[in-house]
């Protein structure tokens, strides 16, 4: 092999390095993937590919990278800056780029607050104080191409937009049912773990989901008793609007939710949930001493009692 006498080097390790390029020697090798590498240095930020690790970040937007090299390419997004000239033209950076984007440079520096100009909210990156600042404006520039319909934040569209393709890619490792959003599969976890993270400070009943604290709450009508909602079919009163509205489809026979597989409908949605079982085969209440599994919660209790 023939080696270049003339280059030299501050260290050993240097030369050896170099000699590599020559030998096509690459000692570092990735244990998952096999791939191999000169240098130590460039293994470590191979495997981050691997690892998702991205420890470079951008201080105007937040957006990760693996390499220093590739965050410093991405400033220039911000920034405005062309460092490349081309040698048949001669086009390059544009002049008016520097003054004009001195600020945009100078909140690179680490710590930088952004200061909302509606009310003062301090943000470390630009881009947060940017959609934070859309609340104060109502701007929504993300728009539904299927129905219209504008967000404010590009996340709340992807999610909007599960409605209309039925995505649903956050699943229950329990029980397999399938979430639009990772908070929507949070929430139904604690139907499985048993979780009541909501706790009523009057008298310390707890509850897996936070509406149902505020229904158990209502302006303590809980624990005072009151009941300002009244039928005018039969003067029965209700703490809640909602209670009264379910109680008055007693009267009216209405019946909002139907069924797809049979057409049978209800007065409220939990007994249409309920129904569905009998089509669905879900038995959600199990026996923990013999394993038996009931479909409704009165067939369950039953069994309970008398074995």
């Amino acid at each position: 092999i023939k080696l270049h006498k003339n280059k030299r080097f501050r260290c050993v390790s240097q030369l050896t390095i170099h000699q590599r390029s020559h030998t096509g020697e690459k000692p570092y090798r990735c244990t998952l993937c096999g791939k191999r590498y000169l240098q130590k240095g460039h293994l470590y930020t191979h495997q981050r590919t691997h690892t998702g690790e991205k420890p470079y970040r951008c201080s105007l937007c937040a957006k990760g990278f693996i390499q220093q090299c590739t965050l410093d390419m991405h400033l220039r997004s911000h920034t405005g800056e062309k460092p490349y000239t081309c040698t048949e033209c001669g086009k390059g950076p544009d002049v008016e780029f520097i003054p004009n984007n001195l600020n945009f440079i100078e909140s690179v520096t680490p710590n930088k607050n952004f200061k909302c100009v509606f009310c003062g909210k301090s943000f470390e990156y630009l881009s947060h104080m940017t959609r934070h600042m859309r609340k104060h404006s109502g701007e929504k520039p993300y728009i539904c191409t299927v129905c219209g319909k504008r967000f404010a934040q590009k996340t709340y569209l992807t999610t909007h937009q599960r409605t209309h393709s039925g995505e649903r890619p956050y699943s229950c490792m329990e029980c397999g049912k399938s979430f639009s959003q990772k908070s929507s599969l949070n929430v139904h976890l604690r139907s499985h773990t048993g979780e009541k993270p909501f706790s009523c400070s009057h008298c310390g009943k707890s509850y897996a989901f936070k509406i149902a604290l505020r229904t158990h709450r209502s302006h303590m009508r809980t624990h005072s008793g009151e009941k300002p909602f009244v039928c005018t079919v039969c003067g029965k009163r209700f703490a809640q609007k909602t209670y009264l509205r379910i109680h008055q489809r007693t009267h009216s026979g209405e019946r909002p939710y139907s069924c797809m597989e049979c057409g049978k409908s209800f007065a409220q949605k939990s007994s249409l949930n309920v129904h569905l079982r009998s089509h669905t085969g879900e038995k959600p209440y199990s026996c923990s001493e013999c394993g038996k599994s009931y479909a409704y919660k009165q067939g369950f209790n039953t069994h309970q009692c008398f074995g």
